[in-house]
């Protein structure tokens, strides 16, 4: 079978899962009500790695939905990208980035996706349309260093369009590199392992401008033979790889469960980038979120199982004024926390402190 096959054959619909989770027909029905809103797609292969016997299984909280989505409280853009918006599907937050949503298709979509208001859903904010535009823009901003092509998922693209938007990216010469945002190598590595073409694509623009693959892996469990395959073959074709993680209750709000995730990592070659503070995202916030102050405590825990390369993972909360990285309790017991990347140009590298109330969960 190709990955286009695999992919057909995902999970998208509640009396596929009721199988899986023995739903009787009235929780079948609530069900498909979460999916009319937010919807589902798993592919086969992410569906083995459940434990079905454990009904806290974590892959299985990453990828099926619960009741808990129907609360709507907290917001569907809490990062302000809507303001970053500088032409249809391109974000120009940080002097020298640019986020370009090309595609509002995931293989599967996260149960705690920042992008619930879009992904699967709606192409108001998705800028293949408008790809002459955001040429323009980037050339005419030459402090521009770099390109994150995002989505959705950017590996969901065709091999054409991929390819289409390499050939255009790497002509320009102030870009330093190109960074493609992915989950596939985790969720459905077969998109990589079934795809030599996209192989051969991918090695010969990494030999006209270094290109970056950003991915998503949040628990050990996930790193699997298969998906340990797709990093090796991305690898082989001269991609760098890098690792966000984002802290889930119920998922990887554990020392040991988050420090054994960096230590695999490094293993396959991956280097851990950031840990990032879960957003309070409507139906997403009362669910996934974890205190601050907790999400210290256990990425730092977490760190000190890690040999050099993965103790410069960074806690970070992706803020709208930007990505804040939290520091740690101050004597007065404020906590700590710094402008990694800032909005404002008066914000930049500010560091600040805050008492923040019982259970606080952003800022």
């Amino acid at each position: 079978m190709t990955w286009q096959q695999d992919l057909r054959e995902s999970i998208t619909t509640a009396d596929e899962l009721k199988e899986y989770l023995k739903l009787n027909t009235n929780d079948t029905h609530k069900l498909q009500d979460i999916l009319n809103h937010f919807p589902m797609a798993i592919p086969r292969y992410y569906l083995s790695l459940i434990d079905w016997d454990n009904p806290d299984d974590p892959i299985l909280k990453m990828c099926v939905p619960s009741i808990q989505e129907t609360n709507l409280d907290g917001a569907f853009d809490t990062s302000g990208e809507a303001s970053n918006t500088v032409v249809p599907g391109l974000q120009h937050k940080y002097k020298c980035t640019t986020l370009f949503l090309s595609t509002n298709q995931c293989a599967m979509y996260c149960r705690y996706c920042f992008r619930k208001r879009l992904v699967g859903i709606s192409e108001k904010e998705i800028g293949y349309k408008y790809f002459d535009k955001i040429l323009d823009y980037i050339n005419s901003h030459s402090e521009i260093s770099n390109v994150l092509i995002s989505g959705g998922d950017s590996f969901m693209n065709s091999n054409q369009t991929i390819e289409h938007y390499l050939k255009s990216f790497s002509e320009i010469k102030h870009l330093d590199c190109i960074r493609f945002g992915t989950r596939t190598p985790v969720s459905f590595p077969a998109r990589i392992t079934k795809d030599p073409e996209l192989l051969k694509i991918l090695k010969t623009y990494n030999n006209k401008k270094q290109i970056f693959i950003v991915t998503h892996y949040n628990h050990p469990n996930e790193i699997t033979e298969e998906s340990s395959l797709a990093i090796k073959l991305l690898q082989q074709a001269g991609m760098q790889i890098l690792n966000q993680t984002v802290l889930l209750k119920g998922v990887n709000n554990d020392p040991e469960v988050l420090g054994t995730l960096l230590k695999r990592l490094t293993t396959i070659g991956v280097i851990p980038y950031y840990t990032f503070q879960c957003r309070p995202v409507s139906g997403v916030k009362n669910q996934f979120q974890v205190p601050i102050d907790q999400g210290y405590q256990i990425v730092e825990a977490a760190k000190q199982m890690q040999n050099g390369i993965a103790k410069s993972v960074r806690y970070i909360m992706s803020h709208e004024n930007g990505k804040i990285e939290i520091l740690g309790p101050a004597n007065d017991g404020d906590m700590l926390f710094k402008y990694h990347q800032a909005k404002s140009p008066n914000d930049t590298s500010r560091i600040f402190g805050k008492k923040l109330a019982d259970g606080q969960c952003w800022l």
